[in-house]
Parts: C-alpha cells; sequence; structure tokens
C-alpha cells in the first residue's frame, strides 16, 4: 500500500461526518429574543439546555433508563476517557478494551493521527451533502477503488445502509435480466445490518420477531448454510423454481455473530461460479471483516474471489461514521 493504514483511517473519517440517530434541541434565532443562550424562545416554547457532562457521573444510567430505548443490553459501566486500546470508566477504572466499538476502532481511542484530520476538516468545512464535489470524498474513492477490485464507490451512512444499497444494486441488476422475481441469497447465523431489508438478508430468527407481515420478513431472500455447498446448491434451486431468478448471492467473508466462522474457500469459488452461471452478484459484507481485520485489507482477498459488490464500514472511519458500497462494472 503506498498510503498508511493510519493515515488512510484519517482521510475516510473527514469525509462526512452523518448523524441521524437522535434529536438535540438547537438554540435558534428568534425576533423575540436576542439572547444566546441555549434556553432560548423558539415560537413561544421554552427549551431546556442538556445537561452538563461532568454532572452525569453518576447519573448517566438513569438518564439512559428515562429517555433511550433498549434496544440494545449494556453493561454496568459509564464510560469516560479512552487512549489507545483502554478505557477509563467514570470511577476512574481503566479497561483493556477488547470490543473496540464492535470491530469500529481500528486505530484504538484518541488517536493523534485520527483527531488531527477531524480537527482540521471540522476548522475547514463540516457537510455540504451530496450536491457539490468534495475533494476529501474523492481522494477517498480512488484510494478505495485503487486498492481493490472496485471501480466505484458509493457513500452512505452506515453499515446496514450499504448493505441496503448492495441489495438495490442486486434487484436493479436482475431487474434489468428481465427477473421479476429476484431472490438473494444469505448465510444461516449471516448479520447484515438491522434495517428492514438487511435484517430480513440476515438469516437469524430472533432478529426478526416482530418485524414481519403475516409471519414474513421482506420476501425475495433465501437461506443456505455458510460452508456448505450443498446447501447452497439448493438454495439456488429453490431460488430458481416458479418464476424466480437468482439476484445474487451476499456472503460474510467471515461470519461473526455466527461464532467467528473464518470463509471456506472452496465454498466462497462455488459461490463465484454460480454466480458467474446465472449472471447474478456474488456481493461480499466487509463491515465487520474488512479493513485489515483479518490480515489482508478485504476479508474476501483471503478466499481467492473477486466480488461483483462488496461492502465496508466500521473500522472504515476508524469510529467515526463513514460507509461505503463498492461495486466494479455490472
Amino acid at each position: 500500500m503506498k498510503t498508511s493504514f493510519a493515515a488512510f483511517c484519517a482521510v475516510a473519517a473527514v469525509v462526512a461526518f452523518p448523524s441521524a440517530n437522535c434529536f438535540v434541541p438547537t438554540a435558534l434565532s428568534s425576533s423575540a429574543s436576542t439572547s444566546t443562550s441555549l434556553r432560548v424562545s423558539v415560537e413561544g416554547t421554552q427549551l431546556t439546555p442538556p445537561k452538563k457532562v461532568s454532572e452525569l457521573a453518576t447519573t448517566s444510567e438513569d438518564l439512559y433508563n428515562q429517555n433511550v430505548q433498549t434496544t440494545y443490553g449494556r453493561y454496568k459501566l459509564t464510560i469516560d476517557s479512552g487512549n489507545g486500546c483502554f478505557l477509563k470508566t467514570t470511577d476512574g477504572k481503566e479497561y483493556l478494551d477488547c470490543v473496540s466499538g464492535i470491530a469500529t476502532c481500528a486505530l484504538g481511542h484518541n488517536n493523534e493521527y485520527l483527531t488531527k484530520a477531524i480537527q482540521d476538516q471540522m476548522k475547514k468545512v463540516h457537510h455540504v451533502s451530496n450536491l457539490y464535489f468534495i475533494p476529501e470524498q474523492a481522494a477517498l474513492a480512488n484510494w478505495l477503488c485503487t486498492n481493490s477490485g472496485a471501480d466505484k464507490a458509493f457513500f452512505c451512512n452506515s453499515g446496514a445502509e450499504a448493505n441496503e444499497a448492495a441489495i438495490k444494486v442486486a434487484r436493479r441488476h436482475a431487474s434489468n435480466r428481465g427477473i421479476e422475481k429476484p431472490v438473494i441469497i444469505s448465510a444461516e447465523q449471516s448479520f447484515h445490518g438491522r434495517t428492514l431489508a438487511a435484517l430480513s438478508a440476515t438469516q437469524q430468527p430472533k432478529y426478526h420477531k416482530g418485524f414481519g407481515y403475516d409471519g414474513k420478513m421482506v420476501p425475495g431472500f433465501e437461506a443456505c448454510k455458510y460452508n456448505d455447498i450443498e446447501s447452497l446448491e439448493a438454495a439456488v434451486e429453490r431460488a430458481t423454481s416458479d418464476g424466480q431468478g437468482l439476484a445474487a448471492i451476499m456472503l460474510e467473508p467471515l461470519q461473526g455473530e455466527g461464532g467467528i466462522i473464518p470463509g471456506n474457500p472452496e465454498f466462497f469459488a462455488k459461490a463465484r461460479e454460480i454466480c458467474d452461471k446465472h449472471g447474478a452478484l456474488l456481493m461480499i459484507d466487509e463491515v465487520q471483516a474488512g479493513m485489515g481485520r483479518t490480515g489482508t485489507l478485504w476479508g474476501h482477498e483471503n478466499l481467492g474471489v473477486v466480488p461483483d459488490v462488496f461492502t465496508s464500514a466500521k473500522a472504515l472511519g476508524g469510529g467515526v461514521p463513514s460507509e461505503y458500497t463498492c461495486a466494479i462494472s455490472i
């Protein structure tokens, strides 16, 4: 690689700073008030400013319970700061961080290169949308395509959205080939995201509970056993019956939620062969395994296959949201 991994992550991190996860009261100017305080009057409504972080050392858990959806189970730890591979809690204890933000903080915490890159970009320009050309985004796209088999990159906001984009690419490609009932095959015990289509590709029934329609998730997905060629071939038979057509095979190069299971080269070679035979796309989900986490930049490089589409997120931005879908010309 001509560019260091640390420098790359720093560039990736400053491409975009999307945040669509919360609603935060913002101080808005008002003809009825000239106050610069956060407690301003907006159409007669008094806004309460957010609490100071210094006040939350012992009460943040209570605020979570009162105001945050209990979607995720949390450990009884309140994080105050981090440095390198270590995290410090508000009670002064230090922990070795073996989670890394769930495969995200590739450069560790408080990395000087990443911090400087973010600071420099924030001083320059924060967010301008995709209505304009962004030099840093162009540089990152070029780096990604140069260091992979991709021809184009599509930037988005999360790993789930990257996988949603891949699913849309597969369906559109199938539609262009005259397939009106496109099917995507993914593996049992996979995990591709929590948005509705990505969740449907996630072949774990426990995640589907409560989100179906008449007991079913988004149609057009079929399952096979990971690393099982016979099961994959059977899934292809189902995916190409009753007027359906194979749109794509979507796989992780190494299953994380499935139990840290490396992909088998023979299985992936068969998936590549099947996709070539049916004109379908081989799509590799690199959200967790990518960015050097398996010894090569991309996990599929260990398997001897070249995908038509692959996705990345998490470690791509080193902890700052920066996700994308890459595709070769199809």
